[in-house]
């Protein structure tokens, strides 16, 4: 290990050391978050680029008593390094591991499970006024970052900061990068304000700001006031934050660790709220990371050597599916425009913005936006479609409802990171789009179990006139042979069926799980019927006849069993059993099994293991299928013979 970093046990062994040694052990931080991100996968390139700034937070406050609140909560690894995580990031984002998120259970040092953009100010504004409640002097500070600072929430904090009368310091990370390049008018205003600014300039702002925030002396009011007559006339964010009757100060240098311990130092000794604006390098540290902050935001393992890489091969996933599917779908219908929220390369955009630039629209982190913009898009004739992760989308359920399903626009959700995620875990994780897309009318939702079936959606939703939901993993996509029957709206497919007193009925690629299993079960002589219910909004009449057959029916879904397709087929069984009198169709809904995430959290882990824990893997379904047959303990006997 390095040698400072191996002395560095918590925040408080931060005060041995020198400025000097602060920047050498800056260094060997970045050379062991490379390290352990090679090994383990994770967030690099934007952790390389707050190692310095976390360093100096850690240095100037006191975290046990003062609070530190992250946005999004992937630029964390320095500062788990610092709060005596650092052995644990062997297991980093793995079963039993280190959280690659903020995690309250993990540390006291973390005060939320962040994985959303936009959350920092607000919580920080709540957490000042709860000070001021109580009457005590903790410091507060939110870090955030340029792409998150022009999310619909965090403005909507900004133009509440007047609530707190005490101190509250916003640290504003300006890397001129989200994920991708950072999108939008203000990321245009800052971008310009960096390239208009030299290092120079960087040491000449922070000495000013220094001058006039002395520790001691001068009253703060006054000093703040003379400090924002020395800016009107430049050309700073000031204008915009001044505006808004917040502090400014900046731009400074993010790197400088000894000038931002001396300011962070300063300013927590204002009284009032105010942004701190800094300028940082994503990557910095490791060239593939600094030439290419996009590709290393997150990656799986990689090799290094020296400042070279060769990443992980890895197989065709839905997300490259489903690029190559918009932009053959973009060649034949010019109505066809995509847009996304700051997430161009994870949705599988990349080959369409190539091909189609007039067609393609990044809003930044703003889901809302690009949902609202969606609906305009599809009222002048366009067939929109949106680029969201299901955890994401979340965000956007109100616009869904109103402006898209009341109005009954044809416009296209494709939602990607649909179900279990795997080792992002719980914050991220897409358990719930089933639940709350299926309640509203008029629109279709569809779960494709391979390439075939999400290409047939995709054509099918944008030659359509009603709203349209497509919702696939994160994941490799399967090849099932026998699932190439033409995909017809609303309509499932058996691809197993005969003399058998079980059914598995499926959405998506749990598909593939449940026809293994349905292999392994046939060597016990167990026969299983297997359908494909491929939408899960309309279902399927023919659903419901294998319920009156009086099969023992299992409802498969990678999804939370609350609300989802299981709860759909129950729902729409027990008001046919209800119309009908059915009393074989009443038995069989008493029997049916769901399958699929429980109430509950479920952690990082890799994807498999996940839905071996919700029972919707082959040999979890199988086992089901015996113990239902056979009891539990005869079924378990044949599990180990």
């Amino acid at each position: 290990m390095s040698p400072l970093l191996e002395k560095i046990n918590g925040p408080a062994d931060l005060d041995a050391l020198s400025v000097g040694e602060l920047a050498q052990l800056a260094e060997e931080m970045r050379e062991f978050i490379t390290h352990s991100v090679s090994q383990t996968g994770g967030h690099l390139a934007s952790n390389l680029g707050v190692v310095e700034m976390t360093i100096a937070l850690h240095r100037a406050f006191d975290f046990t008593k003062d609070r530190l609140l992250w946005d999004v909560g992937h630029q964390c690894y320095a500062h788990k390094v610092l709060t005596g995580r650092r052995d644990d990031f062997n297991k980093l984002r793995q079963e039993d591991g280190l959280s690659g998120f903020p995690c309250p259970a993990e540390s006291e040092y973390d005060l939320f499970s962040v994985g959303h953009a936009g959350t920092s100010i607000s919580t920080a504004l709540g957490m000042a006024l709860g000070a001021q409640h109580r009457k005590t002097d903790e410091k507060i500070v939110a870090l955030v970052g340029d792409a998150s600072i022009v999310n619909g929430l965090s403005f909507e904090a900004l133009n509440n900061l007047c609530l707190a009368k005490r101190q509250l310091l916003i640290v504003l990370n300006d890397n001129s990068m989200a994920i991708d390049v950072t999108q939008g008018a203000m990321a245009k205003f800052l971008s310009k304000v960096r390239l208009s600014h030299t290092y120079e300039d960087f040491r000449k702002t922070t000495n000013r700001i220094l001058e006039h925030l002395p520790l001691v002396g001068k009253r703060m009011e006054e000093a703040v006031e003379n400090f924002k007559r020395t800016l009107r006339m430049a050309n700073t964010p000031s204008r915009l934050f001044e505006s808004m009757n917040i502090p400014y100060f900046g731009p400074v240098d993010g790197h400088d660790i000894g000038s931002m311990i001396e300011l962070f130092e300063a300013l927590s000794h204002l009284d009032t709220p105010a942004i701190l604006h800094v300028y940082t390098r994503k990557g910095k540290g490791y060239d593939p990371a600094d030439d290419n902050p996009c590709k290393y935001h997150s990656t799986g393992p990689f090799e290094v050597n020296g400042v070279s890489e060769k990443a992980t091969a890895a197989k065709r996933s839905f997300t490259s599916a489903f690029g190559d599917a918009i932009t053959a779908v973009g060649e034949t219908d010019e109505r066809v425009v995509a847009i996304t929220a700051a997430m161009p390369d994870g949705t599988g955009l990349g080959k369409f913005r190539e091909k189609f630039p007039d067609r393609y629209y990044d809003v930044g982190i703003a889901e809302s936006v690009a949902i609202d913009m969606a609906a305009g898009l599809a009222k002048q004739g366009l067939r929109p479609v949106v680029c969201i992760y299901s955890t994401f989308l979340q965000r956007g359920i109100d616009q869904i409802f109103q402006e898209i399903s009341l109005q009954n626009l044809p416009v296209t959700f494709c939602i990607d990171r649909a179900g279990a995620v795997g080792n992002d875990g719980p914050t991220h994780h897409g358990f719930y789009d089933l639940g709350y897309l299926r309640m509203l009318p008029n629109l279709t939702v569809a779960a494709p179990a391979d390439e075939y079936e999400l290409k047939a959606a995709l054509e099918l939703a944008t030659r359509g006139d009603k709203p349209f939901a497509i919702r696939y993993p994160k994941d490799a996509v399967p090849a099932i042979p026998e699932n190439n029957i033409p995909v017809q709206p609303g309509k499932s497919v058996r691809l197993r069926s005969g003399n058998s007193e079980f059914a598995v009925i499926t959405v998506g690629p749990i598909l593939k799980e449940a026809m293994a299993a349905a292999e392994e079960l046939e060597k016990d002589g167990i026969a299983v019927t297997v359908v494909n219910a491929r939408f899960v909004k309309p279902l399927d009449e023919d659903i419901i006849e294998l319920f009156r057959q009086g099969k023992t029916v299992l409802l498969a879904e990678d999804n939370s069993t609350a609300c989802g397709f299981g709860s759909a087929v129950i729902e729409h069984a027990l008001q046919i059993a209800e119309q009908s009198q059915d009393e074989m169709l009443r038995n069989s809904i008493g029997k049916a099994v769901l399958l699929g995430a429980p109430d509950a959290f479920i952690p990082a882990a890799a994807r498999a293991k996940q839905l071996g824990w919700m029972r919707v893997g082959a040999e979890q379904i199988a086992e089901t299928v015996k113990t239902l047959k056979f009891g539990a303990q005869k079924a378990d006997k044949s599990l180990k013979a």
